[in-house]
């Protein structure tokens, strides 16, 4: 078999070898990306355990902290806080991995969700507030 009917073969099939090649390397990369430890969002989650675990303060599902109803003035500044530091941490794993950084806050958020502690409150994309 010539090297273009091997093609043509392949072209009929629609087996492209660089596109599933690239395929590959971007699945190969989003499950790298899963698979990576969050140890930065792990750390700052912690120091909302307290005020997550009074109902003050919840977890929306674009990665973000959000403060509930009753949180006091600390409260609100621990969680801007918090907010700042997974920004910049999205932000540079984005530019690393080259995704937009709603799509590695949403990747955090899931990770956060797992990891947080029972009775913690999720505001979902829809706005509905949950309790896990």
């Amino acid at each position: 078999m010539s090297y273009q009917s091997r093609s043509s073969e392949q072209a009929r099939r629609g087996a492209d070898p660089t596109r599933r090649r690239l395929s590959g390397l971007v699945a190969a990369g989003i499950g790298i990306l899963l698979l990576q430890p969050f140890p930065a969002a792990q750390a700052q989650s912690r120091l909302l355990d307290a005020p997550r675990a009074a109902g003050t303060v919840g977890e929306r599902f674009d990665g973000y902290a959000a403060a509930r109803d009753g949180a006091s003035a600390d409260v609100v500044t621990l969680v801007q806080q918090v907010n700042a530091e997974r920004r910049a941490v999205y932000a540079q794993r984005a530019a690393t991995d080259k995704v937009p950084v709603e799509a590695i806050g949403k990747i955090y958020a899931m990770e956060i969700m797992k990891s947080a502690p029972a009775k913690t409150w999720f505001l979902s994309e829809s706005g509905q507030w949950s309790q896990k």
